[in-house]
């Protein structure tokens, strides 16, 4: 059956997800790095599986940051009820949302308590199952961003911090499943790495500010194992990139946000620091909609 043809509703494609249990045997698993080429289907087999592996100390790691239900579009800690980025909080209620790489549902989360319907999707079950253990009673559905399990005009909004859009090789697909999903004038809003990053190495002090590549070489960074088989993979598009995947994917850029790093924000996160966070963008937003 084509994706058009998918009679099934936000109500009806939550996967069944085990009960929450410690997971021992997760932990970081970090591979051979390097930059090559790699495919929709190979990056999706690694994201899968790296987060699988990894969601246990990722939550450990950064969920007081993120808190349980808080809806934080990056590292710098810009939080949608400020932002107002999806539309004023009072203005949610009432609307299904579908939240692409919630990871635990934190996002979720939020939008529940300000009225709407959210749906969390995440490709990894260890993702959902840490959702599973925070609860809240937000509906959860394992599936790929580029294959969304609903109906066309599903949802008045679509939203992502930081998941899917850059761990996958085709983004315009993406985002075209995102349009088929939301109904006309529906916002799409997502948040990735800013691509002005991938010149710099991934450090957060004095050795992450210079530049040490090729801003214009799109090549993925890759981690493999040691039969060379992905285990991460990371795609990088440009602004200019980004822009044209938006318009075409159907939508119409109305925002694009580079949030400044708040000086009550100390913490490091990976490569991000208030050192680096003051001088050059770390995260980008793109704020779009479906006519």
């Amino acid at each position: 059956m084509s994706q058009s043809e998918d009679t099934s509703g936000p109500d009806d494609a939550f996967e069944a997800l085990d009960s929450w249990v410690p997971d021992e045997g997760s932990g970081g698993d970090e591979g051979e790095a390097t930059r090559r080429e790699a495919s929709e289907a190979e990056s999706s087999r690694a994201s899968r599986g790296w987060w699988d592996r990894n969601a246990d100390e990722y939550q450990s790691e950064h969920g007081a940051f993120l808190g349980d239900d808080r809806f934080v579009w990056g590292p710098e800690g810009l939080d949608e009820a400020e932002a107002g980025l999806l539309g004023p909080a009072e203005s949610l209620k009432g609307l299904d949302v579908l939240e692409i790489g919630a990871g635990a549902a934190q996002c979720s989360r939020w939008l529940a308590a300000q009225g709407a319907r959210p749906v969390a999707l995440d490709l990894s079950h260890r993702q959902l199952q840490h959702a599973l253990r925070i609860g809240g009673g937000v509906p959860l559905v394992q599936a790929d961003a580029g294959t969304l399990p609903f109906k066309d005009a599903s949802f008045d909004l679509a939203c992502s911090a930081y998941g899917a859009v850059p761990f996958v090789a085709e983004p315009v697909e993406v985002f075209r499943e995102v349009r088929r999903v939301l109904r006309p004038g529906g916002r799409w809003v997502f948040s990735v790495t800013h691509p002005v990053r991938w010149a710099f190495p991934d450090e957060p002090g004095p050795e992450g500010l210079s530049v040490a590549a090729s801003y214009f070489d799109r090549t993925p960074y890759v981690e493999q194992d040691e039969r060379g088989n992905a285990v991460y993979v990371e795609h990088h598009r440009t602004i200019g990139d980004r822009v044209r995947d938006v318009v075409a994917g159907g939508f119409r850029l109305v925002d694009l946000v580079e949030p400044q790093w708040p000086s009550w924000n100390t913490q490091e996160w990976g490569g991000w620091s208030p050192l680096r966070g003051n001088l050059i963008p770390g995260t980008a937003i793109f704020v779009c909609v479906r006519d």
